[in-house]
């Protein structure tokens, strides 16, 4: 359980992360995400820093460049809410928190790439695609709410990580084992893509009907096993790629 230990009034918070996810917003080729992070904290910037010269200050050292992981970007979002509240009470010095983000956005833009888009992502989607059979085209709503209910509870806890650990925000995020969630998702979405390509395969072998038609499912459930075995090995999956149009070719040249 997070203790707070914040003095921003809680709305004051939750009003930097709603803004927060615009981040990409305004992004620019000079400082990416800069734009976005100074819109997003500057709610809390004018109540920790009434005077002016102080929070111009503030929001200029915020304006350097900045781009990591947009989802995962809450944990920083918060950490940066962290270290504003100690440099406004003279507890350190500006300094650290340019060092916290420069530390942290590169890292979990990798951590963030990984589990969001190389895995969750593929793994609804898989399974969705998996459900179309059945739900019809409600399966594309389906991964709507899926996807989005594991993101937004995740950005939300990050975000708490980072306001409530600042510099051991990265002892939290550990906690969570995205890693291992990130390997039991792709499992999920390659045992979801193997049944669509079996479902596939048995439909094209109904629908082409006599001799042929089960000679094609059991080569496509084949080629499906052979080339997994072979990416498990090393060779390339575009040189699977062109394999397989090629025999595609000349199975609808003869069946």
């Amino acid at each position: 359980m997070i203790v707070s230990t914040s003095s921003l009034p809680r709305p004051l918070r939750w009003r930097v992360f709603r803004r927060s996810l615009f981040l990409q917003a305004s992004w620019n080729p000079k400082g990416m995400q800069n734009l976005g992070l100074a819109w997003a904290i500057y709610p809390a910037l004018r109540w920790l820093y009434p005077d002016p010269a102080a929070r111009r200050a503030a929001v200029e050292r915020h304006l350097s460049p900045f781009n990591t992981h947009p989802y995962v970007a809450a944990a920083i979002v918060g950490g940066v809410l962290y270290h504003e509240e100690r440099i406004a009470r003279g507890e350190e010095g500006p300094e650290r928190v340019e060092a916290f983000k420069r530390a942290l956005m590169g890292p979990l833009a990798a951590l963030g790439d990984s589990f969001f888009w190389l895995s969750l992502k593929p793994a609804v989607g898989a399974l969705c695609c998996a459900l179309v059979p059945v739900l019809g085209a409600w399966a594309a709503l389906l991964f709507v709410v899926l996807y989005n209910s594991v993101h937004f509870v995740l950005r939300i806890k990050l975000f708490r990580l980072g306001v409530h650990l600042g510099d051991r925000l990265v002892e939290g995020i550990a906690q969570e084992h995205l890693p291992m969630w990130g390997a039991r998702l792709r499992g999920v979405a390659a045992a979801c893509a193997g049944g669509i390509a079996a479902w596939l395969a048995l439909q094209f072998g109904t629908q082409q009907g006599g001799w042929g038609g089960p000679m094609l499912a059991v080569g496509c459930l084949g080629l499906g096993g052979l080339s997994y075995g072979l990416v498990a090995r090393g060779v390339s999956t575009y040189l699977l790629l062109v394999v397989a149009g090629l025999l595609a070719g000349v199975a609808g040249a003869f069946l």
